[in-house]
């Protein structure tokens, strides 16, 4: 719907300095033609947006104007609070609590019990139950926070997957979560290459001072290219009827086949690595691999390693 996309390209025109007609029609994907209709439309409503023309150019909302607060539903006053909310639960960050503070005082005081309910009846826990926040990677986290403020190098021993510790100097780049731990994406300075470091396999974490070179790639960025140099593995395993519940948490209802005998074949795609082989271990004896037979004599392979050990 146009008011829709009108609201949006005023939300986009709030969050940045200035954003071309090209963007915002890829966005959209609309004519340029139909941009400048819109901007139009948006400036007859009082939304003051001017332009500016060249390489940098592209438009914005004049310095001066303040919105107000009634341009938000109380639905999307919900929402950010709720979002803010989320994000505190793993960022633990003071100022995401005063952002929430702010956006609760502009909720009108008629509807705040309404809002109180809602708290009530959702909440979300990004820790698999069980598990509880680590304290110590916290402390690392916001070392590596202030880091990446002070656009300043960092170095630590990290432990690889071999028990060792090996110094490494880095230039930090992003700070990721991503199931249920906190990473860090960085350039190597030992390696000359990216590489992305779990914050719990860290010792002896400090600040340099020494500046960050040069701008570096984007997270997103090195994600793709990752994603695009190793090629999906199709993987084929059946899973016995003890631990259909889980899988079903786990993979989408088209990847599975539910058989007679109440056991499960699963056809899914995967990037190879460690992790796939952690995956299918960590469901014992109640998952076969079938497919590819690699990857079949791997998983036989580490069983018999932990026969033997327990011979």
């Amino acid at each position: 719907m146009k008011i829709n996309r009108l609201l949006a390209i005023v939300v986009m025109l709030l969050n940045r300095d200035k954003i071309s007609a090209v963007e915002l029609s890829e966005k959209f994907e609309v004519s340029i033609r139909t941009i400048y209709r819109d901007i139009d439309a948006i400036n007859m409503a009082g939304i003051p947006i001017a332009s500016k023309q060249g390489n940098n150019g592209g438009f914005y909302i004049l310095e001066n104007y303040k919105i107000n607060h009634q341009f938000l539903t109380l639905e999307d006053m919900i929402s950010i609070v709720e979002a803010l909310k989320n994000i505190n639960g793993v960022l633990n960050n003071k100022n995401v609590e005063i952002a929430m503070e702010k956006m609760k005082n502009i909720i009108p005081s008629n509807k705040k019990s309404e809002v109180d309910l809602h708290f009530k009846q959702v909440f979300i826990d990004t820790l698999p139950w069980g598990f509880k926040k680590s304290e110590n990677e916290n402390i690392k986290y916001k070392v590596i926070y202030k880091a990446l403020k002070e656009n300043k190098c960092i170095s630590f021993n990290y432990r690889n997957s071999r028990g060792e510790y090996i110094l490494r100097e880095v230039e930090p780049v992003t700070l990721v979560f991503k199931g249920f731990s906190w990473y860090i994406f960085s350039f190597c300075l030992l390696k000359e290459d990216y590489r992305i470091f779990k914050l719990t396999r860290m010792d002896g974490l400090e600040i340099l001072n020494r500046q960050v070179s040069k701008e570096r790639i984007s997270y997103g960025e090195y994600i793709s290219s990752e994603s695009t140099e190793k090629s999906p593995v199709k993987l084929l395993l059946k899973f016995s009827e003890e631990v259909r519940y889980r899988i079903q948490d786990y993979f989408h209802e088209e990847e599975m086949t539910f058989l007679e005998d109440g056991s499960v074949i699963v056809n899914t795609e995967v990037i190879e690595d460690g992790w796939v082989y952690s995956m299918v271990l960590s469901y014992g004896e109640y998952v076969e691999v079938l497919a590819p037979k690699h990857i079949r004599e791997i998983i036989r392979k580490k069983c018999k390693k932990i026969i033997d050990m327990y011979k």
